[in-house]
Parts: structure tokens; C-alpha cells; sequence
């Protein structure tokens, strides 16, 4: 897949290989960055490009920087006409992914909260690979980070290298995704995605006290199927072997979406297939990023204008 013609730096559109970091900065040094995932989805009759729940990433970032201390904030006003100038610049029309990170830069030491840069990225991405099939996930040795040490309620690329260790794992060990629990045992997290698992009909999922990201994916779907009628969603402590006694099992977040999980530790979800409610859960989702349900417009940001 190639780059895209233009991304933005400090709040120009610039040519994409233009956007250059010193390797002396905090960001390259001490990993002093926060940043947000997030994405665009094209909707063919209307053409138009709908971003999904702008506010609500603008607010994580916003609580990330406030966490790592940098001495500036941006407005999120500032960031959307970024982001829109961006992606009109590229003329991006189909379904896309966005990452927009915060920096500091300079030659500071560890603890400098400024200058700060910023950078938007905004590719082509489709669904995941395996989506339709279902993924087969360990539970890694490795356990999750917590919120005295590093806290993974913020989006920092420090926090990732802990997701990088228990993947690097499951592939050598030939699955596709790690599974983490926290240091006391419980279910915490996939290392790029919030878990949700279906017990006795009843979807749960480990609450954000237990060693996750507070996924707007995860806050999305809770909200879709609390909207259904008799249907309830727990939060609350997951064993490991829950796991193993769930009828579905599900990963979700911004880049990921909802993706099935089929089997964990080598033992079959269920019938070892995606679930109904998995499945109609996947088919709402995707129904309402592309506008095509006017309850959930709100969530939405037009990139061209004709929403």
C-alpha cells in the first residue's frame, strides 16, 4: 500500500516525507508522546467520509496529555480543522485509519513537558484480516502493565512495548493475538484491543480499573447493546478459565473493530465459530460508523459535507 501524498506536521499539510522528528527529542528518547487511533468511514451513496466519535478521542488525548504532563493542550476545534484539511488535501474517499500524535519536541531531558509537535497520519485501511473467521488467542505469560507503573488508560507508545513483548510471543507460539491478564490474574486486555466475552447469554467485560485502555470502541458497543431491549452488559473481574467455559469471545477497538475470537490456548470459543451476537453486534457497528443509522448521527463528523 502506498503513502499517501500529504500528512500533517505541527498544523500543516505538508509532503508525507517531509514530516521529520530530531532524534534528540523526548518523544525519540524517553518515548515523552500520547496520540489517538481513530477512523474515517466512507459511505458510497452519500460521498461522504464520516469520522466516528471525534469529541470522545479528542477528550482521551486531552486526559493523556494532562497525565504525562505536557505544558500545553490543543483545542479540539484546532485539531478537527487539522484533521479535516488533511484528509480534503488527500482527497481520501474510502474506508481509512488516523493516527494523531503529540510530542515533545526540542533537545529537553527527561522531564520536559515542552515544546510540543504534533503529526496526523490519515491511510487507507480495510477490515481486519481475519474478521470473518475468528482469531486464535494465548493467554501470555506476560503480564499486564498497571496503573502504578505505567498506565494503560493512556495512549503513550511506552505503554505498547508491553503489548509488543506477549505478541512477538503468541506468534512464535503460532496464534494470532496474546490475551493479557493483569498481576493479579484476571482478564485485562488484547495487546491493540478491549475483550468482551458472552456468558449464559449475558456480555461482560473487565472494567477499567483491571489494566485496560478506556476504549471509545469498548464505551461503543456498551452502548449499543444496553440500547437493546433486555439486554444488560457487565462490567466487572474475569477469570482465565472463563475464557474457556464463554460461548463468544470478542476483541474490539478503533483499528481492530470487532473481531471474533474462535479459540483461546488452543481450545475452542463455543463451536469454535463467530457467535450470533458477535455477528450482529459486528453488522450494527458497522452500520452506524457509515452513517447509515441516524440515532447514533451525533458520533459522526462529515469530512466533505453532503452528511
Amino acid at each position: 500500500m502506498s503513502n499517501p501524498k500529504y500528512i500533517s506536521f505541527n498544523g500543516e499539510v505538508v509532503p508525507f516525507d517531509q514530516a521529520r522528528v530530531h532524534v534528540r527529542t523526548p518523544a525519540f528518547r524517553y518515548a515523552a508522546n500520547v496520540f489517538e487511533g481513530l477512523r474515517g468511514y466512507w459511505n458510497a451513496d452519500r460521498q461522504e467520509l464520516y469520522l466516528f466519535r471525534l469529541a470522545e478521542h479528542f477528550r482521551r488525548l486531552d486526559l493523556s496529555m494532562k497525565v504525562m504532563s505536557f505544558a500545553e493542550r490543543y483545542e479540539p476545534a484546532y485539531l478537527s480543522s487539522c484533521l479535516i484539511d488533511l484528509i480534503r488535501a488527500n482527497d481520501l474517499r474510502e474506508d481509512i485509519h488516523i493516527v494523531l500524535m503529540v510530542y515533545i519536541d526540542g533537545d529537553g531531558e527527561m522531564f520536559a513537558t515542552g515544546p510540543l509537535g504534533m503529526t496526523i497520519a490519515a491511510m487507507p485501511k480495510g477490515r481486519a484480516p481475519k474478521a470473518d473467521v475468528g482469531l486464535d488467542c494465548a493467554v501470555s505469560s506476560w503480564a499486564r502493565m498497571s496503573d502504578h507503573a505505567t498506565p494503560p488508560r493512556i495512549k503513550t507508545i511506552a505503554n505498547y512495548y508491553n503489548g509488543r513483548l506477549g505478541w512477538m510471543q503468541a506468534r512464535q507460539d503460532g496464534y494470532d493475538l496474546p490475551i493479557f491478564l493483569t498481576s493479579d490474574g484476571k482478564v485485562a486486555e488484547a495487546p491493540n484491543a478491549c475483550l468482551f466475552m458472552v456468558r449464559d447469554g449475558v456480555p461482560a467485560t473487565p472494567s477499567v480499573t483491571h489494566g485496560i485502555l478506556e476504549s471509545i470502541t469498548r464505551a461503543t458497543v456498551i452502548e449499543l447493546k444496553r440500547r437493546e431491549p433486555g439486554v444488560r452488559v457487565v462490567e466487572r473481574e474475569i477469570d482465565r478459565t472463563e475464557l474457556y467455559a464463554a460461548e463468544e469471545v470478542f476483541l474490539c477497538g478503533s483499528g481492530m473493530e470487532i473481531v471474533p475470537v474462535v479459540s483461546v490456548d488452543r481450545r475452542p470459543v463455543g463451536d469454535g465459530r463467530p457467535g450470533p451476537l458477535t455477528r450482529a453486534l459486528t453488522e450494527t457497528y458497522m452500520g452506524v460508523v457509515r452513517g447509515e443509522q441516524d440515532t447514533y448521527a451525533d458520533w459522526l463528523t462529515p469530512v466533505y459535507g453532503n452528511g
